[in-house]
């Protein structure tokens, strides 16, 4: 039996709009000058996470999920691909304002299982940066004529945004992250982007990057709504407890911990990323030491856990 947490190594992606920043503040061994991503939790086919400890060790995420499924507590006829994925981003210049499917579409159209519904919490953000969440449209025809006559600055929502806010971004709605700003993505297991708005930018070799405008129009929610998010916040020795979003995807929370904190696993199993500080996890007597930057899973196999130090966690489950 599985008694321990899974630790994981994190798969970096390069993105024009990346930098290094993933280096400097969380001490990755980042291969690209242009370093956009680490997908620090995932079992998508685009970038899956190496396990690095105990039995598993050099194993996928996406292995153990489909040879070990009483780890997460995964019925047996399940077939469906891991749920969820975990990003670090760093926006070192603005991304391209995008947006991504629901489920049906993903599935009818693009033959994938999962859409994308996401959500941010921002890690850090440069003075005066600010996220594009939504657009002014009230109409699909709206929508489509303003796209199609480059009406960028009348159309899309700019939000000034601070280190500790929180963004839920479910699927259809435009977005995207701008410039200075770091954040820790929740999301559904989904590589799926329709790129509306790209700055006119260009690559090494002068090209611009591929526009999905056809499918992106259709997928957007039309008019625009920031839907209402219901918090809670909660302290247990020296543990607070602050749930930032439970939607039919994911529930995401925040932990701070200062002292010692006995837990029990409640949950199929738990994705948690150590986003400041340090401090120790200790299961079934045996100690595990964790910083910032590191990542992992307590799987379901887990009946109980005890934390200590000062630390910052982001923590989900499906």
């Amino acid at each position: 039996m599985y008694k321990e947490p899974i630790f994981l190594k994190p798969v970096f992606q390069e993105r024009i709009w990346g930098g290094t920043k993933l280096q400097t503040e969380f001490h990755y061994d980042i291969p690209y000058e242009h370093t956009g991503e680490a997908w620090v939790i995932s079992a998508h086919p685009n970038g899956p996470s190496t396990i690095l400890n105990g039995e598993l060790k050099g194993f996928t995420l996406k292995d153990a999920w489909e040879k070990n499924g009483e780890l997460f507590n995964k019925a047996e006829d399940n077939e469906e691909e891991y749920p969820l994925l975990i990003k670090i981003l760093d926006a070192n210049d603005d991304l391209s304002v995008q947006v991504h499917p629901d489920d049906t579409y993903a599935r009818e159209v693009e033959k994938q299982p999962y859409g994308k519904t996401e959500c941010w919490y921002i890690l850090s953000a440069e003075p005066g940066a600010e996220i594009i969440f939504g657009h002014h449209a009230k109409t699909q025809d709206e929508l489509k004529a303003m796209v199609a006559d480059g009406k960028w600055d009348d159309l899309l929502r700019r939000v000034p945004v601070k280190a500790g806010d929180f963004v839920y971004v479910p699927s259809g709605t435009i977005h995207a992250i701008g410039k200075g700003i770091v954040i820790l993505e929740t999301q559904q297991s989904s590589d799926i982007t329709y790129r509306v708005y790209d700055y006119d930018r260009t690559d090494a070799q002068g090209n611009t990057r591929e526009l999905h405008l056809d499918a992106a129009i259709k997928v957007t929610n039309v008019p625009h709504e920031t839907m209402n998010i219901d918090q809670s916040e909660s302290e247990s020795n020296g543990l607070k407890v602050k749930r930032l979003v439970e939607e039919q995807y994911f529930t995401v929370y925040h932990w701070q911990l200062d002292g010692e904190v006995d837990q029990s696993l409640t949950n199929d199993f738990l994705q948690i990323s150590v986003v400041d500080g340090k401090g120790q996890i200790v299961v079934e007597g045996n100690a595990f030491d964790i910083a910032k930057g590191d990542n992992f899973i307590l799987p379901s196999t887990i009946d109980s856990y005890t934390l200590s130090g000062n630390a910052e966690f982001i923590v989900s489950h499906p």
